[in-house]
């Protein structure tokens, strides 16, 4: 049953652009602008009237945009819950700047020791990450420690959160790795059974319904619990509308500063319903769009979900502006 019929999530590429290059991702490779002031102000506006409750600003690596912290104070301005994920090479740079801005502040790191860290992510940021922990907590941030789970690391949870996460009062988000297009691992039965087992921990933020989904064989194509395009708005660096999800990204539209108009089209609306049922959407466990889908449609994903979800939400102190 249909809980939320409007989208409630835009994740917003502000670059494709990186510093680093993680094994895991690709999205490095690509040629890419930076998004603009007077395009963003004018998304947010639309974005605000489609019942978007959260922007994730992210890219690339979303610190590499000059004007980050002016595109978050907009957004603030407007009422969304921001959140930002980097690998910290920029942070200490930038944290005055974006002190206040950001609601869910992650640094990835995936491994206790500084040079598998630096290997996975192609560059040398573990260190930056030490540094960028202690300056945030110095001037009142609550960053999230961001650790993709693969099958190589999953012994240094333990390490991480015994060590920086939990010394720190900070929150270890476990993010388990998702494939697509030849890129990326997935866990095996033993794995994702071992890893369940985290999210029982305090201040660790693990979504049942991500494990459960993977156990299940990932998204069915006659069933799909997939909701990407109608629970999520994808923008692109080029102010594209991309359509079912950025990872498949068979549609680009042009924006032109009429979001709204052309979200609620009738070519978008038709485009909709095939979310999930593509061929290619079939298995797929790709985290960033399965928990908008598990939030807007009751089932038993969205139990599995829900509990995680207020937990987190409440521990960073937006749950009242979900609502």
């Amino acid at each position: 049953m249909r809980l939320i019929s409007h989208p409630v999530l835009c994740n917003y590429y502000v670059t494709y652009r990186c510093n680093a290059k993680c094994h895991f991702c690709d999205i490095w490779e690509k040629p890419s602008p930076y998004v603009s002031l007077e395009n963003a102000e004018a998304n947010f506006k639309d974005l605000k009237k489609l019942g978007v409750k959260v922007i994730d600003f992210t890219g690339g690596e979303p610190l590499l945009h000059q004007q980050l912290h002016q595109l978050l104070s907009l957004a603030k301005s407007y009422g969304f819950i921001t959140t930002v994920t980097t690998n910290a090479l920029l942070y200490p740079k930038r944290a005055h700047q974006l002190k206040g801005l950001i609601d869910m502040l992650h640094f990835s790191l995936d491994s206790y020791d500084k040079t598998t860290h630096d290997k996975g992510r192609g560059v040398e940021c573990y260190d930056k990450v030490m540094e960028s922990i202690e300056l945030a907590k110095s001037i009142g941030e609550r960053p999230d420690i961001l650790f993709t789970v693969m099958p190589d690391n999953l012994s240094d949870i333990e390490k991480v959160y015994q060590n920086i996460s939990k010394p720190n009062n900070l929150v270890l988000l476990l993010n388990p790795i998702f494939e697509y297009d030849n890129i990326g691992d997935h866990l095996q039965k033993k794995e994702l059974e071992q890893l369940k087992l985290w999210g029982k921990k305090k201040y660790i933020f693990l979504n049942d319904a991500l494990i459960d989904l993977r156990l299940d064989g990932g998204n069915n194509i006659n069933q799909p619990i997939c909701k990407a395009a109608s629970s999520s708005i994808v923008i692109s660096p080029k102010n594209e509308l991309i359509l079912p999800c950025y990872h498949l990204g068979k549609d680009h539209f042009p924006i032109n500063n009429q979001l709204y108009t052309l979200y609620t089209s009738k070519k978008i609306q038709a485009i909709i319903p095939k979310e999930g049922r593509l061929p290619e959407c079939n298995a797929c466990t790709i985290n960033c769009y399965m928990q908008p889908s598990f939030s807007v449609n009751i089932n038993k994903y969205f139990w599995k979900s829900l509990s995680s979800t207020i937990k987190y939400n409440w521990w960073k102190g937006t749950w009242k502006s979900l609502f």
